[in-house]
């Protein structure tokens, strides 16, 4: 595959998903697999994983245990795959399906989609009764939450993007579609659009393009960056980013067309590093950084849409940090949205999603988590955010 190509050729070059986890049961597991694990975590990762951690085969053998019998052990589900790597979750998936021939996210699925659960209780050595009781009512959202993170991370997100692209009503489902596409490596909305392809008969960039609920100039903003395939090495050409600067306030500032065709450009083709240098020159030349332009333009939808884009690009934390807020203040709970950011960030950069929070609303993930959630959603929840 090329350097920079992003068309469909060359993607489908790419190994198929079940050949990934394949070579990941097949890589040779030690009594270090615990360190080698942590080193394959993002410093900015939240969540913690044994060291040593127990084989795929040992960690599919516990999940048998807790979904055979009378009811669910949750605890021990959310104790186990919280507190592994994706690599190893695809090991436990490759050896849970050899060993009982049942792929582990519909065991998750079916485990954990009934209301009711069966209490057996021994009334004397020689009797017992079994009562059916009511589930937790947040069961739904903790089987959400424990597929999501049971999935590999391109496939979970081609799934949220999918969903995205079917759902009416509020224009913030556009904010999954820019975090796929702005907010983690090159390499990974490759992988996601593969994915896609994979599990939809259809490409991402497509069904963008096709969908009715987004219309033009947001619409063509939205392809552009779900197409992209941004240089991912360290280069920045200082006249370029001055430029491009100036561009980019023309259109933002002046003419107040924040999705202008320049713009759209820019920032669905330059890489991290040299969008950076460039909105350091705006914020030099103009006194203001250009995502404080955008939020001060907050009834209009694009402007609004560019900042989501130019946070994930240069600062995933303060947009991933306001998923959170907004899906926890106010009356009721969304739980999606709130699950989709802890879910995403949890391998990738929570840590500083969570000192972000801090600063920002002067409370903390947990206490918020805490304070809106409850149950074994909470408990999964608590997991993945780790020691604050």
């Amino acid at each position: 595959m090329c350097g920079w190509c992003c068309c469909l050729e060359c993607i489908h070059n790419i190994p198929p998903l079940n050949l990934l986890f394949l070579h990941f049961s097949s890589a040779p597991r030690t009594g270090s697999e615990g360190e080698e694990g942590a080193r394959t975590l993002s410093p900015m990762a939240s969540i913690s994983v044994p060291n040593p951690a127990p084989s795929p085969t040992e960690d599919a053998e516990s999940i048998r245990k807790a979904v055979q019998g009378w009811g669910t052990d949750e605890n021990a589900l959310i104790e186990i795959l919280g507190h592994r790597t994706a690599a190893q979750r695809a090991e436990i998936a490759v050896a849970y399906e050899g060993l009982y021939d049942k792929p582990l996210l519909r065991t998750l699925q079916d485990e954990l989609s009934s209301h009711f659960k069966v209490i057996h209780t021994f009334t004397s050595m020689a009797t017992s009764m079994c009562f059916v009781v009511p589930r937790h009512q947040n069961l739904h959202v903790l089987q959400g939450a424990m597929t999501l993170w049971a999935m590999d991370p391109a496939a979970r997100d081609a799934k949220l993007a999918y969903k995205a692209l079917r759902k009416k009503g509020g224009d913030r489902h556009a904010w999954v579609l820019i975090e796929v596409a702005c907010a983690s490596s090159p390499d990974h909305l490759v992988a996601v659009r593969k994915a896609y392809c994979s599990a939809y008969d259809s490409s991402l960039e497509e069904d963008v393009a096709a969908c009715p609920l987004y219309k033009d100039p947001l619409k063509q903003f939205l392809v552009r960056l779900v197409s992209s395939y941004r240089y991912g090495g360290e280069h920045v050409d200082g006249e370029l980013a001055r430029a491009e600067a100036a561009e980019l306030h023309g259109a933002v500032a002046a003419k107040k067309q924040p999705l202008h065709g320049d713009v759209v450009c820019i920032v669905s083709s330059r890489s991290k590093p040299q969008l950076k240098a460039t909105f350091q020159h705006y914020k030099q030349e103009h006194g203001k950084a250009i995502d404080e332009v955008l939020e001060g333009n907050r009834n209009d939808k694009l402007s609004a849409m560019l900042k989501t884009a130019v946070w994930c690009l240069t600062s995933p934390e303060k947009h991933f940090a306001e998923v959170i807020r907004s899906s926890i203040i106010g009356l009721g709970t969304d739980e999606e949205s709130l699950t989709r950011a802890i879910v995403s960030r949890a391998e990738v950069d929570m840590k500083k999603v969570k000192e972000e929070y801090k600063v920002r609303y002067k409370t903390t993930v947990t206490k918020d988590v805490v304070g809106d959630t409850s149950g074994y959603y909470q408990g999964i929840l608590l997991t993945l955010i780790g020691a604050e």
